[in-house]
């Protein structure tokens, strides 16, 4: 009898120990918690972009916030029904303030990468282009090639943090990198003759050469292949799949062909 009893004690002991189970994590839970529902909630949507990357975005004479990443930020938040607040953020400096909760997305001509891809989740692309190269007349007039930067005594100058920066190690290891903040100053540097070329996206190539013919000359056919996508918070799938069919939609119902033709008709 006395087994009986240890053995019943023994039992009961193992089912009071026992774990509870954990509660599941409902769909309404999710939603609550998503950027998709705050937005809504506040009636505004904060938008990250560093406001010096033409057509895309970029000040007009009364110094607002225009281009074709604001005409699609602006969409977004019209589809919402709420107001936005545009943030101009350092390029290297949007991912960060993503993370801290300073903005709620960015759109900022943003390469989708699988490095990138480690810390914020992306977007379907939105707009699709390839890296190029101004070349500096005076230090490299006979280059033809992008392979024929990649050797000892060339400079090569990068914007810091954009896939032109995170690609020279790869493909241009035995040249000299030289990186800077600002755009402007990757394209001082090839018109002045102080660095061999400078890497970055197509349109924003072909106009710099446009703008400088008698120091510059470029390659305009794409080495990389560039999907520009919008970047939100990790662990957020509502306002992913809401932005998704944003973009589906635009693209499908012709405005994602008006912006298009009203900001690249006359460059591409």
């Amino acid at each position: 009898m006395i087994w009986r009893w240890i053995a019943l004690l023994m039992m009961v002991f193992m089912v009071g120990s026992a774990p509870a189970p954990a509660l599941a994590v409902t769909s309404h839970a999710i939603f609550e918690s998503s950027t998709l529902n705050q937005v809504i909630k506040r009636n505004k949507l904060v938008v990250g972009m560093e406001v010096e990357f033409f057509p895309f975005e970029y000040v007009d004479e009364k110094g607002r916030p225009v281009g074709f990443d604001v005409d699609i930020a602006e969409l977004v938040a019209k589809e919402l029904g709420v107001e936005i607040e545009i943030k101009d953020i350092k390029f290297n400096g949007l991912i960060p303030a993503l993370q801290a909760g300073k903005v709620d997305m960015i759109i900022s001509g943003m390469t989708r990468t699988l490095t990138r891809a480690k810390t914020v989740t992306f977007t379907q692309p939105y707009f699709e282009t390839g890296l190029c190269v101004l070349l500096s007349r005076k230090r490299a007039p006979e280059v033809k090639t992008v392979e024929e930067l990649n050797r000892e005594g060339r400079i090569l100058a990068v914007k810091l943090g954009t896939t032109g920066d995170l690609i020279t190690g790869k493909l241009f290891p035995n040249a000299q990198v030289n990186r800077y903040k600002d755009e402007t100053a990757c394209v001082r540097e090839v018109v002045t003759g102080r660095a061999d070329a400078f890497l970055y996206d197509q349109l924003s190539i072909s106009k710099h050469h446009k703008e400088n013919p008698e120091t510059t000359h470029a390659i305009l056919k794409p080495f990389t292949h560039e999907p520009f996508s919008m970047a939100i918070r990790k662990g957020d799938p509502d306002f992913l799949d809401w932005l998704n069919f944003f973009l589906e939609t635009i693209k499908t119902d012709g405005r994602y062909r008006e912006l298009y033709e009203k900001h690249f008709r006359d460059i591409l």
